[in-house]
């Protein structure tokens, strides 16, 4: 009898703890980095060349990829897409990230068609800095890319682009069938 009671108390405190030890977060050691600046158009057209300008440190200079997750109004979100940050920029960079709006997935977006870019960098460790929010509204009739003066640190000659973004955006209405869902 005592070796059942003895039995249950242990698989008692095993089904009590082992799921807080399985499911708990472990916490990512060293600092995070931190985005320090950022800049992004708000306004252009379908197939604008959107160019997302990042400055970002990190103490421990272990700065592995920059995360980008992109949320279309109508559509939803969009799977995150991933840039590897290269060693020279692991602990300070400043550059900007390109993303070609044309889709090939839709040969065009409605005009005033909304989107917002989330934008975070990873280190080795697994800590996330802090997020940085881009809103892009589609508009006929757009200022050019270079026509907008940028802010400072992105009016150096020193800025490189980093990468590409790879999201292809999808016109909400031309889902499904292909045929427009408001006709």
């Amino acid at each position: 009898m005592k070796k059942i009671s003895y039995f249950l108390m242990v698989l008692a405190l095993v089904v009590l703890i082992a799921p807080s030890l399985v499911w708990s977060e472990a916490n990512p050691a060293g600092n995070p980095p931190v985005i320090t600046n950022s800049f992004a158009v708000e306004k252009g057209y379908y197939g604008y060349v959107l160019k997302i300008y990042i400055e970002a440190e990190d103490p421990d200079g272990d700065m592995s990829k920059i995360a980008i997750q992109v949320d279309q109004l109508g559509y939803g979100y969009y799977p995150a897409d991933w840039t590897i940050i290269k060693g020279p920029n692991r602990k300070h960079l400043k550059g900007y990230l390109q993303w070609n709006t044309f889709s090939s997935r839709t040969s065009y977006l409605k005009e005033w068609t909304n989107i917002r870019l989330r934008l975070s960098v990873f280190d080795k460790a697994g800590n996330e800095s802090n997020e940085v929010v881009f809103p892009f509204e589609f508009v006929s009739g757009g200022k050019g890319q270079h026509q907008y003066k940028l802010p400072a640190p992105f009016n150096s000659g020193d800025v490189r682009r980093l990468g590409y973004i790879h999201t292809d955006l999808f016109e909400p209405t031309q889902m499904g069938n292909g045929h427009d869902r408001n006709r």
